[in-house]
């Protein structure tokens, strides 16, 4: 409700500028007790009911916060006082990288959706192990659970990209709870091309021999697009069968611009980037449903892709997804869709 009433202020700022101001607010709301607490009280739904264990974590909900909002893991201790039962960090880089030119974010409120094009801008490695590792020694808040995507940067070809996935791992390991494989972010050039059999097969199998030589190793998924064929798939799941991986995120942004109500002169003045938000629920769900019937019950998958509502996450833990997260979706609904969801599903 009260996002509702600034949430015309937010949008006649440029959606980068919008999300700085939010994340600013709620880091000084989150830097003082009162203001936590009060956080608390607005946003959060603690149940015991709504607690998982997925990957050999306990998370406290089943709600998490995609990659992309908080890709320096600056603002965990503000996000930890909106309900989340996990976030995601990334998708982190070894060198710190700009990301694409501005403007590079963009709404189409008639579709209640993005597009972006950020190209993976975020302040590196060093930084981001730096902030969670002080993170850990003060004490992560309410038991949530830590997420850690990581990337490539743009300079590095193809066929080095394994070092800079191991690189990170090596870097993160001893701060985040699970990991996440980006190789299906279209605003990167090449990088999906790491989705195709070869080449994703020998970095996970990379990424699992560093993991397995660990004394605990982590739960590492693969985080997938949902453009992919039906045969392309097949090999997903037959990759992570093979490579014993967690599980499976499906699904990240799309490329398509079907069905769209935006008009067609919007959207090619937008131009290429990423889609997310509701346009992309059915297909999202689509590719869980699919996976969930090819890889069984033991493969984890987490969903996420147009959730809005508590109809919408449902629709996906019902498709066959262990946890869901949401992004887009807090764009539209603001903090208070976590609560919303959560209270539904406990009753």
């Amino acid at each position: 409700m009260i996002y509702q009433l600034f949430k015309p202020l937010l949008f006649l700022l440029p959606p980068e500028t919008a999300h700085r101001v939010t994340v600013f607010w709620l880091d000084l709301a989150a830097a003082f007790l009162p203001g936590r607490w009060l956080l608390r009280m607005l946003f959060c739904h603690p149940s015991k009911e709504l607690e998982r264990s997925v990957m050999g974590l306990t998370f406290p909900n089943p709600i998490g916060l995609a990659a992309g909002f908080d890709k320096d893991g600056k603002h965990i201790e503000g996000l930890a006082c909106l309900g989340f039962g996990f976030v995601e960090v990334g998708t982190v880089t070894p060198l710190p990288q700009d990301g694409n030119p501005r403007p590079r974010l963009f709404r189409l409120p008639k579709d209640r959706a993005l597009i972006n094009r950020m190209g993976f801008n975020n302040e590196g490695l060093e930084a981001l192990a730096g902030r969670l590792k002080k993170l850990r020694q003060k004490g992560v808040p309410g038991g949530l659970i830590i997420g850690g995507n990581i990337g490539k940067n743009k300079a590095t070809p193809n066929d080095q990209a394994e070092n800079d996935y191991l690189k990170c791992f090596e870097a993160l390991f001893p701060w985040v709870d699970y990991f996440v494989v980006n190789v299906s972010s279209p605003n990167t050039p090449g990088l999906r091309d790491l989705q195709e059999k070869e080449p994703l097969t020998r970095l996970l199998n990379l990424l699992q021999e560093k993991n397995k030589a660990q004394a605990t190793p982590k739960p590492i998924l693969l985080k997938i697009a949902p453009d992919l064929t039906g045969s392309q798939l097949d090999d997903i799941a037959g990759i992570v069968r093979a490579t014993g991986l967690s599980g499976v995120i499906a699904t990240n942004t799309t490329i398509s611009r079907n069905n769209l109500k935006t008009s067609e002169a919007e959207i090619a003045a937008i131009g290429a980037g990423g889609l997310s938000g509701a346009p992309v629920r059915e297909r999202a769900t689509d590719v869980i449903r699919y996976l969930r019937e090819k890889l069984g019950k033991e493969t984890v998958i987490i969903g996420v892709g147009g959730i809005d509502s508590a109809a919408s996450a449902r629709e996906k833990l019902d498709a066959g997804a262990d946890l869901v997260q949401v992004y887009t979706g807090l764009v539209y609904e603001g903090p208070g869709l976590v609560k919303g969801i959560l209270k539904k599903l406990v009753e």
